[in-house]
């Protein structure tokens, strides 16, 4: 199936494009924070607030803006590595949507909206508003011309510390023809109406950095046995201690007769969604096996992956 047109897209989510129009163009919010505000209503839909859109499209535009301002308490939580305090409300959202919502809920899903706003950001964030962006940001200018080059637009506030970077590039109409659809940067996988907003977790999304006591060493197994025994049979997708090879590691110690134990693994788990639910909010979670007892936390690339790993 080929990918959606940018017509289409226009067309599947106006009123998302209505909305963000708005934000930008009328309330003069800055672009960064309302792509932000976009993605993180978008993840708040999939995760069970149907018809966030069509609710704030019916809104009064004085409402749109604290509406707003919500949303941004959304993902400024989401991205703290520290959860929110007593019981942090967004009232307009929860009576508007009819359900009750709170930071500290929306903080136990934290890796889940994270990697689910930055897959909105890049897959439909990029797409469906680059035309409005082009309104109110300039070009970035490439070194020369190459045939099939698209300029970027230049959007402050991104590559995001937890967000990451998106890649907004505006359509460019060449003799009639839309080339910006045919731009292999992004695909939809199994067409415009099976996508979801997992498509683009990567294995670092989904791994946790695991630690053992001295003296009481953990096999693979064990950690294995552990999680599929709490989380589900198939959360596993592996476990990966120290190189045998790796004795000077700092990974490892001497134990009963000089063997090797590891300090640490990396747990790799089947999505996003497991990390949360190991997790629950908070920084880092006790757990017992056979007497002996494992720590977990969100694995952290740039701080543990220079550890010694198979």
């Amino acid at each position: 199936m080929s990918p959606p047109t940018t017509e289409q897209l226009h067309t599947y989510h106006a009123q998302e494009r209505v909305i963000f129009s708005k934000l930008v163009l009328q309330f003069q919010r800055p672009p960064s924070e309302s792509l932000l505000v976009m993605a993180t209503w978008f993840w708040l839909e999939s995760f069970g607030f149907e018809d966030i859109f069509s609710t704030i499209f019916d809104l009064p535009d004085q409402l749109i803006t604290p509406f707003a301002n919500e949303a941004v308490s959304c993902f400024r939580c989401i991205e703290s590595s520290d959860p929110p305090n007593g019981f942090d409300q967004i009232p307009l959202t929860s009576r508007h949507m009819q359900k009750h919502i709170s930071l500290p809920m929306i903080y136990k899903h934290r890796y889940t909206a994270i990697a689910g706003i930055k897959t909105f950001l890049t897959t439909i964030c990029s797409r469906i508003f680059s035309d409005i962006l082009t309104q109110v940001l300039p070009y970035s200018s490439p070194p020369c011309f190459l045939p099939g080059f698209h300029h970027s637009l230049i959007i402050p506030g991104f590559p995001h510390q937890t967000f990451g970077n998106i890649n907004v590039i505006p359509p460019d109409v060449v003799d009639g023809v839309n080339t910006y659809n045919n731009n292999n940067s992004f695909l939809f996988p199994n067409g415009l109406w099976e996508w979801n907003d997992h498509c683009m977790e990567t294995e670092n999304d989904r791994t946790m950095f695991i630690t053992f006591s001295r003296g009481f060493p953990v096999s693979q197994a064990e950690v294995k046995e552990l999680f599929t025994n709490r989380f589900g049979e198939k959360c596993v997708v592996g476990v990966y201690m120290r190189e045998d090879s790796c004795v000077n590691s700092p990974n490892t110690i001497a134990c009963n007769n000089d063997q090797q134990q590891s300090l640490f693994a990396k747990l790799v788990l089947d999505s996003v969604v497991t990390v949360d639910r190991v997790l629950e909010g908070e920084k880092l979670q006790k757990f017992r096996i056979n007497g002996k007892h494992i720590w977990a936390r969100k694995y952290n690339e740039k701080k543990d992956g220079r550890t010694c790993f198979t």
